[in-house]
């Protein structure tokens, strides 16, 4: 697009690829994220020295806070996102689902935001037990709590309130019908405002502690018929709040294929690269035109084109899943047709034990679910980490596992094959 580039970066990450790469760098401080990643002054100054005209924020740490995105906009500066109050209406999953079902998007029987240990228990009366315990600000199973018995509602409750208020600073929780083995399935969207589209769906039901390892796209489980209602009714709720950028639905998908909405991510995904292979564009490209104030100019009627996988390959022990930094002494990257590797990894990089574990992600495309299976069992015999632990081994353990392979997927499948 010839668009200059800035790398905001730690002194952890100094020697990060993209960071190497950008047309500039800057340095927001030191290790620990609330000093760097997370300080916000530091973020607008680094945007102000080097003259920017946008911020994009990824997909982590600030991404979704829409204190930041206002902050963004009144200092002059393109938010490369959604509008903050929409950040705010979604961002707060009591609020999203009230939004999403005045849209008539199907959500699991559920509260609002529960004050009482008394609201609690009439809310099981009327749902019915299991119910799951969920942070209205949160996300990534912390807060999270599934309760069978009513004697342990009280002690669930508690506990979800205090994880809540530790990783997110707001205590506020609600309960919904829990679900034994869904599936999770989510679609793209993209919006500038007036106009939306759904751009397929993913499948990303292999997780560890709510936490995905695997995404693809399409899902295996749906028709024709289920995956055009579920897109129509996605492409009407990113219409019904005015989304402008990029953005995903979430949903769970129970063993009679109804699906129900969960939450909405109002930012690029990590998966976001499994869409972009079958349907062969850019949505980082896309997300910065719309920023830019162009209006959506794809076709409503996009299809996908074969199938595509992706792998996160973390740092970390493939039976414990124990967190392994330290240095990369060797490092080979698959490559061939329809194989891509995002990374800002190389041979001798040092990886710190300051962020999330992600290495690289792998990411194969090829004209059917089968082929792409191949070509990813190709693809992790050719890759190669050594100097530190990576869950490489447990990739090739799960594209050898029956279920896996025959698409009987679940959110506890990683849990049956004995992970921790």
């Amino acid at each position: 697009m010839g668009i200059r580039t800035v790398a905001v970066h730690s002194v952890a990450d100094a020697d990060s690829l993209h960071v190497r790469f950008a047309d500039e760098k800057i340095c927001i401080g030191p290790p620990p994220a609330r000093d760097s990643y997370l300080n916000i002054p530091v973020l607008i100054s680094a945007a102000e020295v080097s003259g920017a005209d946008a911020v994009h924020p990824g997909y982590g740490f600030l991404s979704e806070n829409a204190h930041f995105a206002q902050v963004v906009q009144k200092c002059g500066f393109k938010w490369i996102g959604p509008e903050p109050q929409t950040m705010r209406l979604m961002g707060d999953k009591v609020s999203a689902r009230a939004a999403m079902a005045k849209a008539g998007v199907p959500t699991l029987p559920g509260t609002g935001v529960i004050e009482t240990d008394r609201e609690a228990d009439e809310a099981v009366e009327r749902i019915g037990l299991p119910v799951i315990i969920k942070a209205s600000a949160g996300g990534g199973g912390r807060g999270m709590k599934i309760v069978h018995s009513r004697d342990r509602l009280s002690a669930q409750l508690a506990a979800a309130r205090s994880e809540a208020q530790a990783g997110f600073g707001n205590p506020a929780v609600y309960l919904e019908r829990y679900i034994g083995r869904p599936r999770h399935v989510e679609v793209q969207v993209l919006g500038d405002g007036e106009r939306a589209i759904a751009l397929g769906e993913r499948e990303c039901s292999i997780q560890r502690r709510h936490q995905k390892m695997v995404e693809e796209a399409p899902s295996v489980a749906l028709d024709d018929a289920r995956r055009a209602e579920l897109l129509r009714i996605a492409r009407k709720a990113t219409e019904s709040i005015g989304y402008r950028t990029v953005g995903t639905l979430e949903f769970l998908l129970d063993e009679d294929k109804s699906f129900y909405f969960m939450e909405m991510n109002t930012r690029i995904q990590v998966e976001h690269t499994v869409t972009e292979e079958v349907f062969g564009l850019d949505l980082v490209r896309e997300q910065i035109r719309l920023a830019a104030g162009d209006p959506l100019r794809l076709p409503a009627d996009m299809r996908p084109r074969g199938h595509a996988i992706e792998l996160r390959i973390n740092a970390e022990d493939p039976v414990t899943f124990a967190p392994s930094p330290g240095r990369i002494t060797a490092l080979n990257l698959p490559g061939g047709l329809g194989v891509r590797v995002d990374t800002h990894v190389y041979q001798q990089y040092v990886v710190p034990s300051h962020y999330d574990s992600l290495l690289a992600k792998l990411i194969v495309h090829a004209e059917n679910r089968p082929a792409a299976l191949a070509r990813t069992r190709r693809a992790l015999a050719e890759f190669v980490v050594e100097g530190i632990k990576t869950n490489l081994d447990f990739h090739r353990r799960l594209l050898a596992n029956a279920d896996f392979v025959a698409g009987r997927l679940d959110t506890h499948l990683v849990e049956r094959m004995g992970a921790p």
